[in-house]
């Protein structure tokens, strides 16, 4: 079984359970609204609505702090979660970066870090991203993400037309890595 709250690091970041000394932090980032301009929930940068996402992600035993490895500093989150009816894929989502971070580098880091590791215990990660929230698309597309189209996976798709649901696999990821 996949332990869904690792540490990892790389040469840039370093991801590590959340905890609850966490949100002040965490909080200092989040309340910018333009991080969630293209999410479903526009009001997250809301103290309160934030800190029942917070609740939330310490509640999921998935969730992980994003560290600048050079400063330290706390610079957003994400979380692993398991896919029901299924021991084969796991998500990865409810991902935010400081406006500051945004533009590649660091958001490559971490998910890199994070397929990398859940790919040795599963086949397939998954992403679920809201339909209009264009931004997040292209970083999963960048990744190497492809919305699933293929009938072996489907049972994976969120039944939703609010999300689109993108998938990263052993096999694609691996010729991802090599082309690279």
């Amino acid at each position: 079984m996949m332990n869904l709250q690792p540490t990892l690091k790389n040469e840039l970041v370093r991801l590590r359970p959340i905890k609850q000394e966490d949100f002040n932090q965490l909080f200092q980032i989040a309340k910018d609204p333009l991080i969630w301009e293209q999410h479903p929930a526009k009001n997250r940068y809301q103290k309160k609505i934030f800190l029942n996402f917070f609740n939330d992600s310490i509640k999921s035993l998935g969730a992980l702090i994003i560290e600048e490895i050079s400063t330290n500093e706390i610079i957003g989150s994400t979380r692993f979660k398991s896919i029901e009816n299924t021991e084969n894929a796991v998500e990865i989502g409810w991902s935010f970066l400081s406006r500051a971070k945004w533009g590649g580098k660091y958001n490559k880091a971490f998910k890199e870090l994070m397929i990398d590791y859940a790919l040795k215990h599963v086949e397939s990660v998954i992403f679920y991203i809201g339909v209009k929230n264009t931004r997040s698309q292209r970083a999963v597309e960048k990744l190497g993400g492809k919305v699933i189209e293929d009938n072996n996976f489907m049972h994976l798709v969120k039944q939703s037309k609010k999300d689109l649901t993108y998938r990263i696999g052993n096999t694609e990821w691996l010729k991802i890595k090599v082309g690279r």
